[in-house]
């Protein structure tokens, strides 16, 4: 077993990058937005940013450890590219949603977005546990904001988009 930092600071990169480019489409102040009719159950806003922070964290931990445990360069390659792409599928949504103001898009993205995570989980699993346990929060918190989009699309029928100027 390798614990070396080695192969941490890749996931990191991404992991951050992809939490402010995503905060930067973020709009949750938008007259869009506030406009937007939305489920009871949706959680405060103060509740994301600790939640994807944590998440961002898990997920760099969960990847690191992957990264350092996979036999070859090859393997950790297609692993990095598949978590760049998980990241970028990721950004992907808080434009789609908050700044393209599409949420028919952004839960086609969602939907993606969960599909992308089951994959890392399951290569995670094929080489550490641990990670693969860390990585199904993730999971979890996409799978329930898949929900939370799909809830929005469902109560703004008329699509949910301003008017174009």
């Amino acid at each position: 077993m390798r614990d070396s930092s080695k192969h941490f600071a890749l996931p990191a990169a991404l992991c951050t990058g992809a939490a402010v480019l995503g905060a930067l489409g973020t709009k949750v102040d938008s007259h869009w937005y506030k406009s937007l009719r939305k489920p009871t159950w949706q959680p405060p806003g103060w509740v994301f940013g600790p939640a994807w922070t944590t998440l961002y964290a898990l997920t760099t931990i969960a990847s690191g450890r992957v990264l350092n445990r996979l036999p070859d360069q090859a393997s950790r390659s297609t692993f990095t590219r598949n978590l760049a792409v998980n990241m970028t599928i990721n950004v992907a949504w808080s434009w789609l949603f908050f700044s393209a103001q599409r949420p028919r898009a952004s839960l086609l993205d969602s939907v993606a977005l969960e599909a992308s995570t089951l994959q890392l989980i399951k290569k995670a699993a094929e080489v550490d546990r641990t990670s693969a346990l860390l990585l199904t929060s993730y999971a979890g918190w996409v799978g329930f904001a898949t929900v939370l989009n799909s809830e929005i699309v469902r109560l703004n029928p008329e699509g949910a988009r301003a008017p174009r100027l």
